[in-house]
C-alpha cells in the first residue's frame, strides 16, 4: 500500500468507527426501547444520500473527573445537512448511546454552528433532541452552550422554520430551546420534558408524578399545549415532519411550496349548504367545513389534542399555501378562551412571518364565561389575538358561517382588525350578543309587566332574530363584502386569495411592538 492509500483507508476506518455511536450494546438496548439512533433518524428525514455530515470528529476538551480518558464519538451529536423532497434542510440529531447524548462545551458548539449555517443559507432545520441534560462533568462551559444556543434559537426565529422532535429525555435547560422553536414533536411512550423531574418534585412539594404523566407526549400536546404533535414511532413523527416540510416555505423570504391540483377551483360544495343545522343551539363539525373548501379534502393539523374549541391547520387552495384558524362549535360551542386564545395566536404569528396567507372560518358566541378564566387571564390573553390578526400583513380572508357575537366577533378577524375579504353565508348572525340574551336585556321590563312573561319573551327573541341574526346589516355598513351561498365558499375564497396575491402593506416604522404575553 502508498501512504496515500494508507491514509484514505485510516480515514474509512475512523469514520466507520465513529457511525458505530456508543457501541453495538448500547444501540441495541436503544432499539429495545422502541427508539431509533440518531442516524437512523437522519436517514428517514433525507432523501437518500442525500446527507452531509458535519463535525464528525469534533472532541471535548474536559479533562475533570476522568473526562480526559473518555472518548464520546461525534460529542454526542450528530449534525450536518441533506435534501428533504429535494429542498435543503439542516439538522442534528443527539446520540443518546454516547454518554447519554449530553450537552458539553463541543456538543453545544456543533448544534450552534449548523443553526448558524442554516441560517446563513435560509433553510430549515430539524432537531431531534434526546439527551440527559448537561454534561455535568464540563459545568459553566455547557451551560454557556445552552444560552448560545437559546440566542440562535431567537435570531432565527420568523427567518427559518425550526422544528424540535423530542425522541427521548429532555429535561431542565434542555426545554427551552424547543419551546423557542417554531414546532415541537413528541414520541408517546418514549419521550417527555420537564423543568425539574419527578424526584426533586417529590422532594420539593411532596407530589408524587411518573415522568409521563408530569411531562410526557400527550401531557404536552393535550393539557400544557407545549407540544404540537403526538406520534406513536420516532418514525411516524419523522414522516409527520417531512409532511409539514412541504407546508412551509424555506425562509422569510420565499413563498411556501406550490403543488398542482386537479381539484377544480370552481369547484362547488353542495353539502355545505344543509351543513349548519335548523336549530341554532345544534352543533356541526367545522373540520367537515375545511375539508369541503380545500384542495382534495386534505389539511395538516398541529395541536389536534389542546383547546379543541379552535381549529389550526395547513391546507392547500388552487395549489397555494394557507393557513386555517376556525372555531370548532363541537367543542365548547366553538367560544374563545385562554387556551384558545394562545393556540391561535401563535399560528397567527407563524402565518404572517412565513407568508402564508390566513383563512378565518368564524363560528363564534361568544368568550367563555367564568371565575377560571377571569383569574387565568382571559383579557390578556384574549388580547394576543387581537393583537395578532392585526399585526399580520399576509392577506387575511374570513369567512362567517353562522355566529359572530359580540367582542369574539371583532376577535376572529373580522374588517375591524384588518380583515382583507369578508365572506358570509346566509346563516350568519353578527350581532351584539345572542337573541335569547339581547331580547332579554332590551324587553326587561316589557317581558316583566306582560301577562305570559315566557310567550312575550319568545315573541322579542323572534323580532331580534328577524332585526339582527342575519348578515345583512353588517353587510349593509360594508363590513362584509359579499354574502355567499355556502355551497360557493371554494370558489369565492379562491378568487378574493388570487386578488389578493400581490398584497404589501406597510406599518409604521418600530423596534417592535409590546405584545400583551
Amino acid at each position: 500500500m502508498g501512504y496515500v492509500e494508507d491514509r484514505i483507508n485510516e480515514l474509512r476506518e475512523k469514520i466507520a468507527k465513529e457511525e458505530e455511536m456508543g457501541g453495538a450494546k448500547k444501540v441495541d438496548k436503544h432499539h429495545k426501547s422502541g427508539k431509533l439512533t440518531a442516524r437512523e433518524r437522519l436517514n428517514l428525514l433525507f432523501d437518500p444520500g442525500s446527507f452531509q455530515e458535519t463535525d464528525m470528529f469534533v472532541r471535548h476538551r474536559c479533562q475533570d473527573f476522568g473526562m480526559g480518558d473518555t472518548v464520546v464519538p461525534g460529542e454526542g451529536v450528530i449534525t450536518g445537512h441533506g435534501t428533504v423532497n429535494g429542498r435543503t434542510v439542516f439538522a442534528f440529531s443527539q446520540d443518546f448511546t454516547s454518554l447519554g447524548g449530553t450537552l458539553g462545551e463541543y456538543h453545544g458548539k456543533k448544534v450552534i454552528k449548523v443553526m448558524d449555517l442554516a441560517l446563513k443559507a435560509r433553510a430549515p432545520i430539524v432537531g431531534f433532541n434526546d439527551s440527559g441534560g448537561a454534561r455535568i462533568q464540563e459545568g459553566v462551559d455547557a451551560l454557556s452552550s445552552y444560552g448560545e444556543v437559546f440566542f440562535r434559537n431567537s435570531c432565527s426565529s420568523g427567518v427559518i422554520p425550526q422544528i424540535s422532535a423530542i425522541m427521548g429525555p429532555t429535561a431542565g435547560g434542555a426545554v427551552y430551546s424547543p419551546a423557542m422553536t417554531d414546532w415541537i414533536f413528541m414520541t408517546e411512550k418514549s419521550s417527555y420534558m420537564f423543568i425539574t423531574g419527578p424526584d426533586i418534585i417529590k422532594t420539593v412539594t411532596g407530589e408524587e408524578v411518573t415522568p409521563e404523566e408530569l411531562g410526557g407526549a400527550m401531557t404536552h400536546n393535550a393539557t400544557s399545549g407545549v407540544a404540537h404533535f403526538a406520534c406513536e414511532s420516532d418514525a411516524k413523527s419523522i414522516e409527520l415532519i417531512i409532511e409539514l416540510l412541504s407546508y412551509l416555505p424555506s425562509n422569510n423570504m420565499e413563498q411556501a411550496p406550490y403543488i398542482e391540483t386537479q381539484d377544480d377551483p370552481a369547484r362547488i360544495a353542495p353539502e355545505l349548504d344543509t351543513i349548519i343545522p335548523d336549530n341554532p343551539r345544534q352543533v356541526y363539525d367545522i373540520k367537515k367545513v375545511i375539508s369541503a373548501l380545500v384542495d382534495d379534502g386534505k389539511y395538516f393539523e398541529p395541536h389536534k389534542h389542546y383547546a379543541k374549541n379552535i381549529i389550526i391547520c395547513f391546507a392547500r387552495l388552487n395549489g397555494r399555501v394557507i393557513g386555517i384558524i376556525a372555531n370548532q362549535p363541537l367543542f365548547m360551542a366553538g367560544c374563545l378562551d385562554v387556551n384558545a386564545s394562545d393556540k391561535a395566536t401563535r399560528f397567527i404569528r407563524f402565518c404572517d412571518a412565513f407568508n402564508i396567507p390566513l383563512l378565518t372560518i368564524m363560528d363564534v358566541p361568544g368568550y367563555l364565561p367564568g371565575t377560571g378564566q377571569e383569574w387565568a387571564g382571559i383579557i390578556r390573553h384574549g388580547a394576543k389575538l387581537l393583537w395578532c390578526y392585526s399585526e399580520a400583513t399576509v392577506p387575511k380572508i374570513t369567512l362567517i358561517t353562522r355566529k359572530a357575537y359580540g367582542g369574539s366577533y371583532v376577535a376572529m378577524c373580522s374588517r375591524h382588525l384588518g380583515g382583507d375579504y369578508v365572506l358570509a353565508w346566509p346563516t350568519a348572525e353578527i350581532a351584539v350578543m345572542g337573541a335569547d340574551g339581547a331580547a332579554k336585556v332590551i324587553h326587561r321590563k316589557e317581558i316583566g309587566a306582560a301577562e305570559d312573561p315566557k310567550a312575550k319573551t319568545e315573541e322579542k327573541i323572534q323580532e331580534y332574530r328577524d332585526l339582527f341574526a342575519n348578515p345583512y346589516i353588517a353587510a349593509a355598513r360594508g363590513y362584509i363584502d359579499a354574502v355567499i351561498i355556502p355551497s360557493d365558499s371554494r370558489p369565492k375564497i379562491i378568487s378574493a386569495l388570487e386578488a389578493l396575491s400581490n398584497k404589501k402593506e406597510i406599518r409604521p416604522a418600530k423596534r417592535h411592538g409590546n405584545i400583551p404575553v
